[in-house]
């Protein structure tokens, strides 16, 4: 059995490679962005562990001996496959799609009346998107290299959060709703007498904006929930209640006339985020997240 040997370190490999590739310890000291010193005692270093020297002063430059030629062989051909085997993992990473998750109600009422333009801008990215399952905002579907949603909790510490901007929250009605001229100047006190719909997935939603109207959440009355936020905010469209909703998702329907907004919005605690797990956090994601800022 032979023994065991431990490999010289990679630091000392790379200034060895560039000093007998370049044929100088300071050329190879300014390509390594290291002191010409540092180069030296990497060099020597690694002399001591083979046991051999590998290089020779000649003049103001350096001459390879015998040992140093056939190290210098091994070792440039194998930074050279390393060289090219990550070129074109990065090639292939640049050529596949980049895959955003997205919830269904945030997909259908933000992302896809931008996708025509963010496709036209970022046309590298070859994006492609999926929806998570409901609204229950996974952190991060298994499946995705990126994930938007809103965020009301810390970041877990694998991932990273593009912050978007921050959510803001407030009650939507239909303008054909029957009471809808009487709320231009309503208190937010008159809601109390309505029956609010909501999403089964943030109940919290209605109580948030009492309390930040000093409004008694106990006293609210709750009418038709649903699953989705989509739906809910169809019911609203339909004419069928006052419901709640992130104001980045009825933006445009308040602009068009679908929805009317007689008590404004009101900030929570969550943003609006562009998710990724730290090993994904690429340029691609970092070009994505400032589109999406521009865009807003």
């Amino acid at each position: 059995m032979s023994d065991h040997f431990n490999l010289p370190s990679l630091n000392a490999l790379k200034a060895f490679e560039a000093c007998a590739r370049l044929q100088s310890i300071t050329l190879a000291a300014k390509e390594l962005h290291v002191t010409h010193g540092a180069v030296s005692r990497q060099v020597k270093q690694l002399e001591e562990q083979l046991g051999l020297q590998l290089i020779s002063k000649q003049g103001r430059g350096i001459k390879l001996t015998d040992s140093g030629l056939q190290l210098y062989e091994a070792s440039h051909h194998a930074f050279s496959q390393l060289h090219s085997a990550c070129a074109e993992l990065r090639q292939q990473q640049q050529q596949a799609p980049f895959v955003l998750a997205c919830p269904g109600s945030l997909l259908a009422r933000w992302l896809i009346p931008r996708l025509e333009r963010l496709q036209h801008d970022l046309p590298d990215l070859r994006l492609q998107v999926i929806t998570n399952t409901g609204d229950d905002h996974n952190l991060q579907h298994a499946d995705a290299d990126a994930s938007l949603m809103f965020l009301d909790q810390a970041c877990p510490d694998n991932m990273h959060a593009y912050i978007l901007d921050s959510e803001r929250i407030g009650p939507v009605l239909s303008p054909r709703y029957q009471y809808a001229a009487t709320f231009s100047n309503a208190s937010a006190a008159q809601l109390l007498s309505e029956p609010l719909l909501f999403t089964h997935s943030r109940p919290q939603a209605w109580p948030q904006w009492a309390q930040a109207q000093h409004v008694a959440a106990t006293d609210l009355r709750y009418a038709q929930g649903f699953e989705h936020l989509y739906y809910l905010l169809e019911a609203a469209v339909a004419g069928l209640g006052v419901a709640i909703a992130p104001e980045h998702l009825v933006r445009s329907d308040i602009a068009n006339g679908r929805l009317i907004a007689p008590w404004g919005f009101v900030q929570t605690s969550a943003n609006l985020v562009l998710l990724t797990r730290k090993n994904h956090a690429t340029q691609r994601a970092q070009e994505l997240a400032q589109w999406l800022i521009n865009s807003l």
